[in-house]
């Protein structure tokens, strides 16, 4: 079946559909992983997004029921050089395209990722429709550009949970409330492994009820979209700032910013890859992180004399750290649980544990 790509600046990529049919909107970013489809299928923050990757084979190690890093996949549509028909690994159990099917997200080969993905680095992240229903180009181009896009929407709400569930480590030494903004489920596997038991809460729950549940820390997760438009979270998390112990993650750390007096602003193409180069400022050393954002936090905006910078983004400058210089409060802009990508920052996982046990002694 015939797909089309239209970008709203004009811009049009034709291929073929693998996944269901039907036609998406969507911000279209690339993805620089060479592994990992099927976590970033099932990361949250990928909601409102079609993402392209520029890893020319996908597809061909399948996929399994272990690795979902959510309840489901949220990101708009997925494209692909060349899709794997043949899925070779001993963990597979279906292939992607019935994945995607199952599922009713729209998967699309043969189109150039390459030309796609020098688009997106010149124009930046731009709103697209991606289509197995509509073949007029103009039509398309036009669905594009009256597309909503990420900027001013608040997509948290559609996909945090509806109701708190708990889970829970071998030894429950620390209680942990993770704030569901799009959390990923290696995140709390990262907590249970450390022996904390995990409380996971609706993005809408207030200071006061999070407050009731005595956590020894709270983190704030990744989750999608335009931090700005969620005004109750940054709410809620001004509101615990200096009452417990608090790491963010992502968005978490945009959350942050914004509650701290900060500013955000939206990166040309964004962050989206396992391959990132982040500086320690602390100890100098760097790291290779797994990044998904298109927001960031302003490090001009920041009041130095309360936030120290911790991490910095080797390819652009921009922030990826930060912590409170009397409160404990740090956060991250890339994702420390990987799931997939490198291992490297999971120390930061026990820096929040060693911050919990001292607020707690």
């Amino acid at each position: 079946m015939n797909a089309i790509l239209a970008l709203e600046n004009g811009k049009v990529f034709k291929g073929k559909s693998f996944g269901a049919s039907g036609e998406r909107c969507g911000e279209v970013v690339f993805n620089t992983s060479m592994t990992g489809y099927q976590e970033i299928l099932t990361d949250p923050s990928y909601k409102g997004q079609i993402v392209a990757m520029t890893y020319p084979l996908i597809g061909n190690y399948g996929i399994n029921t272990e690795d979902v890093e959510s309840r489901k996949i949220f990101l708009e549509g997925f494209v692909v050089k060349e899709y794997s028909k043949i899925a070779s690994s001993w963990r597979s159990e279906k292939s992607l395209g019935d994945y995607l099917k199952e599922n009713n997200i729209l998967g699309v080969e043969g189109i150039d990722t390459r030309k796609l993905t020098l688009e997106i680095r010149e124009a930046g992240a731009m709103k697209a429709v991606l289509s197995t229903l509509d073949m007029d180009e103009k039509s398309l181009v036009e669905k594009a550009r009256k597309s909503s896009g990420l900027v001013g929407i608040d997509l948290v709400k559609e996909v945090s949970i509806d109701k708190k569930y708990v889970r829970s480590g071998q030894k429950d030494k620390f209680k942990v409330v993770v704030l569901d903004c799009g959390v990923k489920y290696n995140t709390l596997r990262e907590f249970a492994k450390r022996h904390c038991q995990v409380v996971v809460v609706p993005s809408d729950t207030s200071s006061e009820e999070i407050i009731k549940l005595k956590p020894d820390g709270i983190m704030l997760s990744n989750g999608p979209g335009d931090p700005a438009a969620v005004s109750y979270v940054i709410e809620t998390t001004r509101k615990l700032i200096g009452k417990v112990p608090i790491f963010g993650i992502c968005l978490g750390q945009q959350m942050l910013g914004l509650a701290m007096g900060g500013k955000t602003y939206k990166l040309k193409f964004g962050h989206h890859g396992v391959n990132h180069p982040v500086k320690d400022i602390r100890t100098g050393k760097v790291y290779i992180t797994v990044q998904n954002h298109g927001f960031c936090v302003d490090i001009d905006s920041l009041n130095k004399k309360d936030i120290e910078i911790t991490h910095i983004n080797l390819n652009d400058n921009t922030l990826e750290g930060m912590r409170h210089k009397r409160l404990p409060v740090f956060s991250v802009q890339f994702h420390p649980e990987a799931g997939a990508g490198p291992h490297d920052a999971e120390y930061l996982f026990d820096e929040f544990i060693e911050m919990m046990k001292k607020h707690k002694a």
